[in-house]
């Protein structure tokens, strides 16, 4: 999924509107917007993105429009007290600080369409003299002459086995949730793009030819929703020996228990391996519809993602610093 900060800078940059970058580089207690957190201010009044809304977002809009007609980068350091923040709802007591960048679009489109997409791992910054700039993060850490760095990363793969309905249901909501989706499925006439968004990947075959396809090299995630417990079965066969940070199957616990049991005694794998599979996926939340049984589902998986793969990185979905 592209980051829209980062397409709406390439996008200003190919049409050479001058805008203003503000993002928040530290904060103190509670705030209505976490470290990293960003928006485009133009010059006539629109905003892309988001540093908390209300009176915080008006404050600095009014800021970066003055940054952009002197053309003169700034700093910000509000605190959300009673005096600031009461008409709109922004007591929270917390601080905030961060940057304006007036004509951040210089940097250039390719510069900023590279963070949008998200195809590999990248690092940018923003140095002492405000100057924009991608950084090696080792050697740019050592250095000591950045205000801001940030690590931006691919984001998680979610493959789901099975183009059904709550395949369906799934992959528009995980697009939106930012994982970069991928449906298989044995049956065209389920897996196309007339019931998934251009932005789901699908890949169709026999199941041998499915399971068979490598896992990127990022982190991924399984969700087995198929036509029926043979061909979960079938996906799982493969699927449980595969690197998946975390894989999810449709069913009851009874389905469970007699496809873990099956895999027990044929030897297809081991308990420690069984153990990792979540079935029934999902959080309790009693659904009942396609759409509640799929809000269930990220729900875990968000939890999963926030567990195994942000808390590793120290922050998600980028690595932030605050440098000086």
């Amino acid at each position: 999924m592209r980051n829209i900060v980062f397409q709406a800078l390439a996008e200003a940059a190919r049409c050479g509107e001058s805008v203003a970058l503000g993002v928040i580089t530290s904060v103190k207690g509670s705030s209505p917007q976490k470290l990293g957190a960003k928006a485009i201010f133009y010059g006539d009044g629109r905003i892309q993105g988001t540093l908390g809304g209300g009176c915080l977002e008006a404050e600095i809009q009014q800021r970066a429009i003055q940054s952009l007609r002197s053309g003169q980068a700034a700093t910000f350091d509000l605190l959300l007290d009673h005096d600031f923040g009461w008409d709109d709802g922004l007591i929270c007591g917390g601080k905030v600080l961060g940057l304006i960048l007036p004509d951040a679009q210089k940097a250039g489109a390719d510069f900023w369409s590279g963070l949008a997409e998200r195809q590999t791992t990248l690092s940018w910054g923003v140095k002492k003299n405000y100057a924009i700039s991608r950084f090696e993060p080792d050697a740019a850490s050592a250095t000591g002459e950045w205000r801001y760095q940030e690590t931006v990363t691919p984001p998680c793969a979610l493959w789901i086995a099975g183009a059904g309905h709550i395949a369906r249901a799934v992959a528009p909501l995980a697009l939106q949730l930012d994982f970069n989706v991928t449906v298989f499925d044995d049956r065209p006439a389920l897996a196309n793009h007339d019931f998934f968004p251009p932005e789901v990947s699908l890949k169709v075959g026999t199941w041998d030819q499915l399971c068979a396809l490598p896992l990127p090299e990022f982190p991924s995630f399984g969700l087995i929703v198929t036509r029926g417990h043979r061909h979960d079965a079938l996906v799982l066969k493969d699927w449980i020996h595969k690197p998946f940070l975390f894989l999810g199957m449709i069913g009851s616990s009874r389905k469970a228990r007699t496809i873990f049991e099956h895999f027990r005694e044929e030897k297809i794998a081991p308990p420690e391996e069984l153990q990792r599979v979540a079935c029934p996926v999902g959080i309790r939340i009693r659904s009942q519809s396609v759409p509640e049984i799929a809000v269930s589902i990220l729900a875990q998986f968000i939890d999963k993602r926030a567990e195994l793969v942000y808390e590793k990185r120290g922050c998600a979905p980028a690595k932030f610093e605050l440098a000086g």
